[in-house]
């Protein structure tokens, strides 16, 4: 079975159904935000990625070696409550929720500009694993949202 990633039509589709099943009041499993703060740090993530919103770096050897691979390529789901930077956390520096329509609606477009921008090389390395190939930020985006859509029980 092929591995799941942003350049498969199906996958993107999944990600979406499951997006719009979302409501603001959907009961989180585990973690701190809520579901409205959680659209917002997809949209963060994927805004610093593709050079619209700036971002720390944290790449050590660990990083960009063993925990690049096993949150990468490693066929296990991403373990719950791992930190993330700062400016990417709802609780520190994260966009504010607004509208949960439109932040919702954001997303899902940037999923788009995400996906072409890992698709053509334009983009950023990652702030805490470093450069990634084209395949590597397909698939980290999808286990991105995936990941926050299981916190959510989506």
């Amino acid at each position: 079975m092929r591995a799941r990633n942003l350049s498969r039509p199906e996958d993107r589709a999944d990600l979406l159904r499951r997006l719009d099943r979302l409501r603001p009041d959907t009961p989180r499993r585990w973690g701190r935000m809520d579901a409205h703060q959680m659209i917002c740090h997809l949209a963060d993530a994927m805004r610093a990625i593709t050079g619209q919103m700036a971002v720390s770096s944290k790449v050590t050897f660990l990083n960009r070696t063993f925990i690049k691979f096993m949150a990468v390529h490693a066929p296990i789901p991403w373990p719950q409550g791992y930190p993330t930077r700062p400016e990417l956390d709802q609780h520190q520096g994260g966009t504010r929720p607004s509208e949960f329509a439109a932040d919702l609606q954001q997303v899902e477009a940037l999923l788009d500009r995400f996906r072409e921008a890992a698709t053509s090389g334009t983009i950023l390395p990652h702030p805490v694993f470093g450069p990634m190939t084209s395949r590597e930020w397909l698939r980290w985006g999808y286990l991105h949202v995936d990941h926050h859509l299981r916190q959510f029980g989506l």
